[in-house]
């Protein structure tokens, strides 16, 4: 009688997790991980490709190869990493040291990247690839950990949902800062020098950056304890994922729609700054992209009633039609302003859920193979895929741009303009649609979490 008891309760309450809910100050630390990485992410992810062909004066092509050079970089960079955090044992746990350690690196590369120094062009474009491959692999450091960590935080796939939902909140909220103030403050600190501008926002914003990343350091903990969690080598890690099916349906689906989300981003400025001769617009539809909250907060209570996988295609599918109506409304400002809040609902929706589900994808693999090497599968499943969908889509971008003739601070010829709209509409769109598939996959493996769950239970206790 007592053994069926102490079964019914680790079913319930998974070993290394709590029975109440992680408590709010955690949870405003967790979210505030994310809100003050994108202090800094935001800037070079929404502003970078425009940063270097518009202000640092580097053609559209050579900018579209440093974005994708970079990126390859991170691919090796990422497993990396994720290894380090799978071999790592530190006092402070597994993940949150790395917020401790890289916190002061990533807010300074963060500044160097946009520092535009007075060198020829040539030199330009080698000093802005060489702080481009830094960056990228000191974000990766010190991104990786937030979705490592959420497993790590809780085994409660429910509670894990819930946490993910406000992580994405917090990653939004610094998505409207930065978006809504970039553009005027540089305006204002540069005053009609852009160097200067750009110079003097993003120091503020960087440190602003790092106190928040130590303050969350410093109210977050790592509760769940798993087997030889301290020797999880390199090849282990990689046996994790030998045949972990729901993982590699979550790195592809996650991967296209970072392609389709940040390919959004960079060509959106030029979108409205050529297209509809409007720079103000920029910054509008930056800010109304908060829309997104709308779309993450629905999660926990959609969840209820939907399967995870649901959720996930659903949010494509939404995001897929906002930007049809974007396309469809040609130059007008309200049609595409209401495709756009159907399109950041949707992407809301969409950008949270592989991050909530790529805990049990780390579950499915201790429980298949033996290993839990969180790290590593998270990183790539996470980081790695933002990190190259960024450098895909600025490639793309880049060239299409090129190929139709696009020249910084000129008006565009009707073709360049055709370019322009293939990347910010039709890019997008197909993106976003590839992605749906593989969320649709992922319903198989879901069915699976609570039997997988009750079992590690019992194998970690």
């Amino acid at each position: 009688m007592d053994e069926k008891i102490a079964d019914e309760k680790a079913a319930k309450f998974p070993a290394g997790s709590t029975k109440k809910k992680v408590g709010v100050l955690e949870r405003l630390s967790y979210a505030n991980l994310d809100f003050s990485g994108q202090l800094i992410a935001t800037v070079i992810n929404s502003y970078l490709m425009y940063f270097f062909t518009d202000v640092a004066m580097i053609s559209a092509a050579s900018t579209g190869i440093i974005l994708l050079v970079a990126r390859v970089v991170d691919a090796v960079g990422a497993p990396v990493w994720g290894t380090f955090i799978d071999m790592t044992h530190s006092k402070y746990g597994k993940a949150r040291p790395y917020f401790l350690w890289l916190a002061i690196p990533y807010a300074a590369s963060g500044i160097l990247l946009f520092w535009n120094p007075g060198l020829s062009a040539s030199a330009k474009a080698i000093y802005c690839a060489v702080v481009y491959m830094i960056y990228g692999v000191i974000y990766l450091g010190i991104n990786a950990p937030i979705t490592t960590i959420l497993p790590l935080i809780t085994s409660d796939p429910n509670q894990r949902v819930v946490l993910n939902s406000w992580r994405m909140v917090g990653s939004n909220l610094g998505v409207f800062v930065v978006n809504s103030l970039t553009l005027p403050l540089v305006a204002f600190f540069g005053n009609g020098n852009d160097t200067v501008g750009f110079r003097i926002f993003i120091v503020i914003f960087a440190c602003l950056s790092l106190a928040g990343t130590l303050f969350s350091f410093g109210h977050i903990r790592e509760r769940v304890i798993v087997p030889n969690s301290q020797r999880v080598t390199l090849r282990r890690s990689i046996h994790a994922m030998n045949k972990n099916w729901p993982w590699f349906i979550i790195v592809a689906g996650n991967f296209l729609f970072w392609i389709a989300q940040q390919g959004r981003q960079q060509s959106m400025v030029y979108y409205f700054t050529y297209y509809f001769h409007s720079k103000d617009l920029v910054t509008f539809f930056n800010s109304i992209a908060i829309i997104q909250v709308v779309g993450v907060i629905s999660i926990p209570f959609l969840n209820k009633v939907m399967s995870k996988s649901a959720i996930w295609a659903s949010g494509l599918l939404v995001a897929v039609l906002g930007q049809f109506v974007i396309m469809f409304s040609g130059l007008s400002a309200v049609g595409a302003t209401i495709g756009w809040l159907i399109a950041n609902i949707g992407s809301g929706i969409a950008v949270s859920m592989p991050f909530a589900m790529l805990g049990s994808a780390v579950d499915y693999g201790e429980w298949k193979n033996g290993v839990n090497a969180a790290g590593i599968l998270t990183t790539i499943g996470s980081a790695f895929c933002m990190s190259m969908g960024m450098g895909l889509a600025g490639a793309l971008n880049g060239n299409i741009m090129s190929a139709f003739g696009y020249v910084a601070n000129h008006a565009q010829t009707a073709h360049a303009l055709t370019g322009i709209q293939f990347s910010f509409n039709w890019v997008t769109i197909i993106m976003y649609a590839a992605a749906i598939i593989p969320a649709l996959l992922y319903a198989r493996y879901e069915k699976m979490e609570g039997k997988i769950t009750a079992e590690l239970s019992k194998t970690r206790a």
